[in-house]
């Protein structure tokens, strides 16, 4: 306890696997009119990053966290800014540095294991007086908020966190976007970002090989070629990946806490489903439907996903 139920069973009748789940949604899925504003968040390195809220003076704040190479602007970020806006909660949806459209200044950018980032924005929306935060985070944004909570002891006006579709091991994910069928991820998330730095490298000097970088086609040889040089810290992508995974830090999260990973995730390994430790802790509660793709978990009338409704009900469930 708590292995939950799974509760999501019905995709849209075209969805014929995960992976049509997890592209069709990512491709082709749009919400309009959402009344973001953004502010500028400075940060003590030099850097920033953009905030997008919602503001509907309510004492509730969710915080959103999105994936990799994703953006407050991804319709799995904008779907729940709308719903839960609309049940009374104010919305601040962050993005990660490099992500809001503007290049951050600084050489280095985000990774799954970046957490002064998110540790920013939540103390800066937690400064605005909210009595309840409950953090939302998908895939990479997910495991962020996870070693967040896992590393330090939250304020307790956080009183609840939720994270769909996690690669909760990041090496196993990294492993899994290699097998053959998966490599087309993996292939699409290594060209936008190498894209992105050597964007960056006519910016500002790089500590890298910009001909070697060019080369690059996998997360460990991007890694390699450039996040290591940006981070010292690390002594190989194996040191990397082992450090900065959240499954480490899960047994010290005190807060209700729910994942969500769909047994066909394209994106993520067997180690990446906790089910050992979510029967060992009274306060992590997995659930692990068949069916939902990489966040994807589309009802077939297409308009809302089952991750809203989920979060909806374990925030009732845990908030009230």
């Amino acid at each position: 306890m708590p292995i939950l139920k799974p509760k999501y069973h019905k995709r849209p009748w075209y969805f014929i696997n995960g992976h049509f789940e997890t592209v069709i949604p990512s491709l082709f899925f749009k919400v309009e009119g959402l009344p973001y504003q953004r502010e500028r968040l400075e940060l003590d390195d030099g850097d920033f990053l953009d905030l997008d809220w919602i503001k509907g003076g309510n004492n509730r704040l969710i915080v959103l966290s999105h994936g990799l190479e994703g953006s407050a602007d991804r319709h799995y970020i904008k779907r729940p800014a709308k719903y839960f806006s609309e049940k009374g909660w104010d919305i601040l949806a962050w993005n990660n540095r490099s992500c809001s459209g503007e290049m951050n200044r600084l050489p280095r950018f985000y990774h799954h294991g970046a957490t002064e980032d998110i540790a920013a924005v939540i103390d800066y929306g937690i400064s605005k007086g909210y009595r309840q935060v409950v953090l939302i985070g998908y895939s990479m944004g997910g495991g962020m908020q996870q070693k967040y909570l896992g590393e330090r002891t939250p304020d307790p006006r956080i009183k609840a966190a939720i994270s769909f579709s996690v690669p909760c091991n990041v090496l196993d994910s990294v492993h899994q976007l290699q097998k053959k069928g998966n490599r087309f991820y993996e292939r699409r998330f290594v060209s936008k970002l190498k894209g992105k730095i050597l964007s960056k490298a006519t910016l500002m000097e790089l500590p890298i090989d910009v001909d070697r970088l060019k080369q690059v086609e996998t997360f460990n040889e991007l890694d390699t070629a450039f996040t290591l040089k940006v981070h010292p810290e690390y002594k190989d992508a194996l040191d990397f990946y082992s450090k900065i995974t959240s499954d480490q830090f899960l047994p010290n999260v005190e807060i209700p806490l729910l994942i969500v990973n769909a047994e066909n995730d394209p994106m993520l390994g067997e180690k990446c489903y906790p089910f050992e430790l979510a029967k060992q802790k009274d306060n992590i509660f997995l659930e692990t439907p068949q069916l939902g793709g990489h966040v994807g978990f589309i009802y077939p009338e297409g308009h809302t996903s089952y991750m809203e409704h989920a979060a909806g009900a374990f925030i009732d469930d845990h908030i009230g």
